[in-house]
């Protein structure tokens, strides 16, 4: 039988969630199935499951997530930035899977970036 950690399950099922969530959304609407618009009620749930996730980081692994959800962030909108010059550049029609992909993830990144930021500063500020 496998020991699982339950301390942080809401967390990681928050995050599979919108990782999920954000990959689906930019299949279907970046492919045209259900028009090129996201339903806003897509991205408020992606940014409700950010917040979230940033409640619910474990304090041993604070300084991890931020490091990697802060690359995550500088990634993805790089990467949205560049399939946009390119395209332009190109003269190509828009990538469009990639870049609601990128945006989705990036809906889903900032609220729990900004919330584990701000959990580390007040523990900084209590010590």
């Amino acid at each position: 039988m496998v020991i699982r950690a339950r301390e942080n399950l809401i967390g990681a099922r928050a995050f599979l969630s919108g990782v999920i969530i954000a990959v689906a959304v930019g299949i279907l609407f970046g492919s045209g199935l259900f028009g090129n618009k996201i339903d806003p009620l897509i991205l408020y749930l992606l940014g409700a499951l950010g917040i979230v996730v940033g409640i619910f980081v474990a304090e041993k692994d604070v300084q991890t997530f931020l490091l990697a959800s802060v690359s995550l962030v500088l990634v993805c909108y790089v990467g949205v930035s560049g399939i946009n010059l390119f395209a332009n550049v190109q003269g190509l029609p828009l990538n469009n899977i990639m870049t609601i992909i990128f945006t989705s993830l990036l809906t889903l990144f900032i609220p729990a970036t900004i919330i584990a930021a701000i959990k580390t500063v007040f523990s900084i500020s209590k010590s």
